[in-house]
């Protein structure tokens, strides 16, 4: 057994296929001063071919994954773009009179030799994304041909030095039972793509392995821990074959409950609503469940183009999801780039700390015109469901207030031109920077209601980057600081008698059941694969108990404490579900 690193949940078992490693030997060609104009060109005319590329193999992984997983490449679309990689490039040529594609080989070569000597797993990993589009421009310019995994065979389990999100985004699902790579970790782009393909993968093997994996070897993969067994005998196979089995039927029960009502054991009612970045991850929502959209990420509808949306065709949009969810809410987030989150189109200003940045409503703020034009497409889906507009990264009431004006002076500009819409329309806020917390009191006079956002709360309070590898450890979201914020919140939110509910990654985790039944929190909303699970718990819980351990986690002086304990809650007893489909409840051991 070789241990690596789980980066993709689920169980594979079968035979190995190798990917030959995509490594260019180029001989050092020159060209005659006078032919220079000739290599730019073809340098140009390998860009334009590689940019179309990308978008196609964008658009096409959109339509399996959603827009979130797919923005990944518009990393890929950025570097080609990027001006010191491309100067780089250019120099090689003009002063050494090389070749386009020895100077793009060198230029790759000498980035990726720079980012490897970085003291940081997130950076080593973005050197995979420079060779991905390296490589891609190279192929143009030398013609060479696609390198192809096996689609007519029987399903194997691809082994890989390093898997390109390119090479990831061509495979078939269908054939590819797990994936083995020797380079990369969990914030690898290839293994968050694992992920929202469903594809166990481990990672980071290389200096675990002492002989070569060969196409042919049988193998037996976990995502989970991050084991891979090679030649494993037939007991293993055996008990292996049952994980993957138990997994799968699990999956299918869990899909049974998608028509149950969250209530506990003893009649707390939870709402389970979804968050979202499109129409296909709504019915995805919808289909496991979902009551309504806690989140609609509406910067997606900004990305994988070439200028800003149109208020009609943001209005589409908001109107086919208010629709599709009929009498239930749709809380619409206005837009939130900036960060990780970036558009061809606006050219943001280079930052040493972008997550404490020009962001968010920051940005809406200053940019008005786009701000009020999405703002009139919200209003006017409004008049065809329960609408409710929400707005990120508040961190003052002057903020709030701003945000207010624009929104009335859009009010009265869509009543001049008679279209209806909701004059009444709740507005609400994110609650996720640590200022926010300490004037809650003073920001819930100003709206209707507050969502905690889990994700950057957690971030900013612990003055932790949960991509950085090096510290991700340390991003502990039961650190009692963590809890305290979200009690105040809370206590802000009541006292002031305005709805209030939780979204991110915290919300997703059935672990934190318990805390959300004691601090009276009666809506969460999350990724659409979480629902289940999270209702699953809900299920199988007695509010009376989960208040007891909860009122025991906030007195806790460390984070792990609490999640033991609550991680040994969540895992005293289990539901199943009978051969006839009624819920049963099982103790198990």
């Amino acid at each position: 057994m070789i241990q690596g690193i789980g980066a993709a949940a689920g169980v594979a078992i079968g035979k190995a296929f190798v990917l030959p490693n995509w490594e260019w030997s180029l001989p050092d060609t020159q060209v005659n001063p006078v032919d220079l104009a000739k290599e730019f060109e073809r340098l140009y005319e390998g860009i334009r071919t590689s940019k179309d590329e990308i978008e196609f193999i964008k658009k096409e992984f959109r339509e399996v994954v959603g827009p979130e997983e797919s923005s990944i490449f518009d990393a890929h679309l950025a570097i080609l773009d990027d001006p010191v990689f491309m100067s780089e490039i250019r120099g090689i040529i003009e002063r050494q009179y090389k070749a386009a594609e020895v100077a793009v080989k060198e230029a790759i070569d000498h980035f990726v030799a720079m980012f490897d000597l970085l003291d940081d797993e997130y950076m080593k990993e973005r050197a995979v994304d420079i060779k991905d589009v390296g490589n891609r421009l190279l192929k143009h310019l030398l013609g060479a041909p696609e390198v192809t995994l096996p689609s007519d065979t029987q399903p194997y389990i691809l082994v890989a030095k390093e898997l390109s999100p390119s090479q990831l985004a061509h495979l078939n699902p269908t054939y590819v039972l797990g994936i083995v790579t020797m380079m990369g970790g969990k914030t690898s782009h290839s293994s968050i793509m694992a992920r929202a393909l469903g594809i166990p993968l481990v990672a980071g093997l290389e200096n675990n392995l002492s002989n070569p994996i060969q196409t042919g070897d049988m193998l037996v993969i976990d995502g989970d821990t991050g084991s891979v067994q090679i030649h494993p005998d037939e007991l293993t196979i055996n008990e292996y074959v049952a994980i993957r089995d138990k997994q799968h039927k699990k999956k299918e029960q869990l899909e049974l409950l998608a028509t149950v009502e969250a209530v506990t054991k003893d009649g707390v009612n939870l709402r389970l609503a979804g968050n979202i970045s499109s129409v296909k991850e709504l019915n995805i929502a919808l289909k496991y469940g979902a009551e309504g959209v806690g989140l609609f990420r509406t910067e997606f509808l900004y990305m994988d183009r070439r200028s800003f949306p149109t208020e009609d065709e943001q209005f589409e949009v908001y109107k086919q999801v208010v629709e599709k969810v009929g009498n239930n809410t749709v809380v619409i987030r206005t837009l939130d780039i900036g960060g990780d989150k970036q558009l061809d189109y606006i050219q943001l200003p280079e930052e040493q700390n972008p997550f404490l940045g020009y962001r968010a409503i920051r940005i809406s703020l200053d940019r008005l015109d786009m701000f009020k034009t999405q703002l009139s497409a919200i209003l006017r889906a409004s008049a065809y469901g329960n609408v409710k507009l929400m707005f990120p990264m508040i961190s003052s009431v002057e903020e709030v207030q701003a945000a207010k004006v624009v929104l009335e002076e859009v009010k009265a500009e869509l009543e001049q031109r008679e279209i209806p819409f909701n004059r009444n329309l709740p507005v609400g806020i994110m609650i996720e920077v640590p200022a926010a917390v300490m004037i809650a009191d003073l920001l819930a006079e100003e709206v209707d209601f507050f969502s905690i956002g889990t994700n950057d709360l957690v971030q900013y309070v612990l003055a932790v980057d949960r991509m950085n590898e090096q510290i991700a450890h340390m991003y502990h979201p039961y650190h009692p600081a963590v809890l305290r914020m979200i009690r105040m919140t809370v206590e802000a939110a009541r006292n002031a008698k305005i709805d209030i509910s939780v979204c991110g990654e915290m919300a997703a985790d059935e672990r934190s059941l318990p805390l959300w039944l004691e601090l009276g929190i009666r809506e969460l909303s999350m990724s659409p694969q979480a629902l289940l699970k999270v209702k699953h718990r809900t299920l199988n819980t007695l509010a009376k108990d989960a208040k007891r351990i909860a009122k025991a986690c906030f007195h806790h002086r460390t984070s792990s404490e609490t999640e033991e304990m609550l991680t040994a809650f969540a895992q005293k007893s289990g539901l199943t579900l009978g051969s006839s489909g009624e819920l049963q409840e099982k103790a198990s051991s």
